[in-house]
């Protein structure tokens, strides 16, 4: 069976999101590592030779995106797990720790993603390659970088391969291969060798095996489905075509065969030039690769977070039930149409085609229209002489009244989004029903991701949405706070019968949150503190039951349990201001609940006290992030009648803070320029108009402070959402309170952020406030 079929062999399954980096050291022992922010080692049952056993050997607070094996040697007898990612570090660990034991080493010096690692062939060296632009050569001896690859200019290196005990090839995202000769060092940098031009970006690069019979030593992966075979002196001896999308990694066999991965959901096997097998999986893309050299299985990672392992092995192929179940994922999944290009249904051939055609080569893609209407795709297998069903072409899904599924919950779409080249896709559900702008906000929220990227996220959901409506279904996107028939969407003819917008009713929170991110980061500066000798400040074992059980009741939306404010508020008040990031951002998110909210003290009367004393001590210098934090923390406030209670209280303490920050006293605004400060800022001024509007709260004189903050923040400003916000709170304001407008240059604001403001919604808020003011 050498040069057979590869079939299922076993299913890892336990990481929570896209596998993006496999390794396969052992026949019994396979590495992943995923956007879960985790590194898994799995190893095969003892009694179940297709069965493995997952533990948790990492668990960061960011994306892991790479990996590598160190093999066993005398210090290090299991080998070394080496990964690496979103935080910038390289983490080296034993395959046998688990994710509570500290690291044999992290290596510090990429200043972005790390998206690239290999190891020589002789154990000497490691490679890795980041977005950062930079190639790193790392000596396991003394763990730190011994080369740095120069050449790069800033350009992102997407590949590293260690070809043999001084040669080194990096792929970058400028269309080029650069090859080092690490005996050729100056001053600690190495300069390429040779730089081949390549027609489009280098996603991934492998060693070619001796015995292939291009007589290539390395291979390139590109955006445009190619594979590359080159000489490392630059010539170009084949070309690899069947991919139909981007191709992300490559691996070589020892039979002397390629296995490569990509975007269009299949794994494909290269004997010579020729595709001899493509493997689909259920899922959009088949991130990564791996060969165990001993005996030629292969594992995969892709987009469902489910790790494959497959075999030519007669014996270890998986029963015929977990074959038929895999089978049949393939066919039941669905294929986005945007993946496929456009499908003209009335031109297709129906399924008598599959039992009279043949395909031409492995791989290749048919679409069938069947007897129901539905569009099939099928791909032919070279070995079985016939078409294989690997899914079903869907439209978008709104239109079509279908629902996707999407963590347990039906959405009309589930959109992969691009944030930037080299970056996974994230999936970004959405129901007709919201307001395309809230759903982006949560979805950055949930992501991490900067409030920079709204507008082109809602638009993004407006341009992929127009001319589906919405049926008879109920909304389930939550409550809109600005009217659910007045629910702003880019692109959209504005309705003729507009809804007011001012005055706001609802008061507003930002409280979309990753709470694995947030308190993975507190314990890992609280295990940075114990290491440190700061036992004092740190947490002992039973506070970290209780982190635990705070994000599990925040995770599951119930209060936080006892004793874990008094543990946030040491977090935020007592660990170093550079170390209480996270601590404020957990602390945001306990704000709407009502235990959280009546939080008062002799030292700090109010949570809001609280808040701003923690974001902004005397001695330091301010951080726009724990500005912005505790922005959200005061805004957030206003969830319960007891935060609100509290904010109407301690109204002053928050009118001080916004005047800070703003620049209002005088000192240098902090964050004037940041999008994500200045949100939260009008978050909260909204808040208090509310506040205003509904309650008849605030004192005359804090209504002019108010007011004077409003004009402040909106002073200038070009960010829609900013200028939407404070429009809104201006003009809630004024309605209650009008003779603010008098004497004063709010005319100028209103015009100006009209004159500015790039979107509908911003003009119409003008609008209405103009009116407010010539009333």
């Amino acid at each position: 069976m050498a040069e057979g079929d590869f079939k299922l062999s076993a299913q890892l399954v336990g990481h929570e999101a896209d596998v993006r980096a496999v390794c396969f050291p052992t026949d019994n022992l396979v590495l992943s590592a995923s956007r879960d922010c985790s590194v898994r080692a799995w190893r095969r049952s003892a009694d179940n030779k297709n069965s493995f056993d997952g533990t948790l050997v990492s668990r960061g607070s960011e994306y892991v995106n790479s990996l590598t094996f160190f093999p066993p040697n005398q210090e290090y007898p299991d080998g070394l797990v080496v990964s690496g990612g979103k935080d910038t570090i390289i983490e080296v660990k034993a395959p046998t720790k688990q994710s509570s034991d500290n690291a044999e080493r992290l290596l510090i010096g990429h200043a972005n993603n790390v998206c690239a690692l290999d190891v020589s062939p002789d154990g000497k060296y490691i490679v890795s390659g980041g977005w950062d632009g930079q190639g790193r050569v790392w000596n396991p001896s003394k763990w730190e970088t011994e080369v740095t690859l120069g050449d790069h200019e800033g350009v992102s290196v997407w590949s590293v391969i260690a070809l043999d005990a001084k040669t080194v090839a990096t792929g970058c995202a400028d269309k080029s291969i650069r090859i080092f000769d690490l005996s050729r060092v100056s001053a600690g940098e190495a300069m390429p060798k040779f730089t081949i031009q390549t027609p489009d970006v280098v996603r991934a690069l492998c060693r070619v095996p001796k015995n292939h019979p291009s007589g290539a030593d390395i291979a390139s992966a590109s955006n445009d489905g190619i594979i590359r075979l080159w000489k490392l002196n630059g010539q170009q001896v084949a070309e690899l075509a069947g991919h139909e999308s981007f191709i992300y990694s490559l691996a070589a066999l020892p039979s002397g065969e390629i296995a490569s991965s990509g975007e269009d959901r299949t794994v494909r096997i290269w004997r010579g030039s020729d595709c001899v097998q493509t493997i689909t999986h259920p899922a959009i893309s088949v991130w990564t690769v791996a060969v165990n050299a001993e005996t030629g299985d292969i594992v995969t990672g892709a987009s469902d977070g489910v790790a494959r392992i497959f075999t030519r092995r007669a014996d270890n192929v998986a029963d015929e039930q977990t074959l038929r179940e895999f089978e049949d994922s393939v066919k039941g999944s669905a294929i986005p149409q945007q993946q496929v290009g456009g499908v003209n249904k009335e031109k297709l051939p129906g399924p008598e085609f599959l039992t009279t055609k043949s395909g031409t080569k492995d791989g290749q893609v048919q679409m069938i229209k069947e007897d129901n209407g539905n569009v099939t795709a099928h791909t032919w297998s070279v070995s079985q002489q016939q078409w294989v069903n690997v899914g079903t072409v869907v439209d978008a899904v709104g239109s079509t009244g279908k629902k996707v599924e999407y963590k347990g919950e039906s959405y009309d779409y589930v959109f992969d989004v691009d944030i930037e080249d080299g970056k996974p896709p994230l999936k970004l559900p959405y129901n007709l029903s919201e307001n395309p702008y809230d759903r982006a906000t949560k979805f950055l929220g949930e992501n991490e991701l900067p409030l920079s990227y709204l507008d082109n996220v809602a638009n993004f959901i407006t341009q992929n949405t127009q001319g589906a409506s919405l049926g008879s279904s109920e909304p389930s996107g939550g409550s809109d706070p600005y009217g659910t028939e007045s629910r702003y969407r880019p692109g959209q003819d504005a309705p003729s019968q507009k809804a007011k917008l001012i005055p706001q009713a609802e008061f507003l929170s930002i409280t979309a949150a990753k709470y694995e991110a947030i308190f993975n980061k507190i314990a890992s500066v609280n295990k940075n503190m114990v290491s440190c000798g700061r036992k004092d400040a740190a947490l002992n074992p039973t506070e970290q039951q209780t982190l635990q059980a705070l994000q599990e009741a925040l995770a599951a939306s119930k209060p936080p349990p006892p004793q874990s404010t008094d543990l946030i508020v040491r977090v935020v008040t007592e660990w170093p201001y550079t170390d209480r990031l996270a601590g404020l951002d957990a602390l945001r998110c306990m704000a709407k609940y009502r235990i959280v909210a009546q939080y008062s003290t002799a030292e700090y009367p109010s949570l809001i006290h609280l808040a701003i004393a923690a974001s902004l001590p005397a001695e330091e210098t301010p951080n726009e992030n724990a500005v912005m934090m505790a922005a959200r923390t005061i805004a957030n406030i206003f969830a319960t009648a007891d935060g609100r209670s509290a904010a109407s209280s301690h109204t002053d303490a928050a009118l001080a803070f916004l005047e800070r920050v703003t620049g209002v006293q005088g000192a240098e605004a902090i964050g004037k320029h940041n999008r994500n400060v200045l949100i939260a800022l009008s978050t909260v001024a909204l808040n208090f108009a509310v506040l205003v509007a509904r309650e008849n709260l605030l004192t005359p004189q804090q209504r002019r402070r108010l007011f004077v903050i409003f004009g402040a923040v909106i002073a200038d400003q070009t960010d829609s959402e900013v200028l939407y916000r404070t429009l809104v709170g201006l003009g809630t304001l004024l309605m209650t309170s009008p003779e603010l407008a008098t004497g004063s240059d709010v005319k100028k604001w209103v015009q100006g952020a009209s004159d500015r403001g790039s979107e509908d919604r911003v003009k119409q808020v003008a609008a209405d406030v103009a009116k407010v003011i010539r009333a």
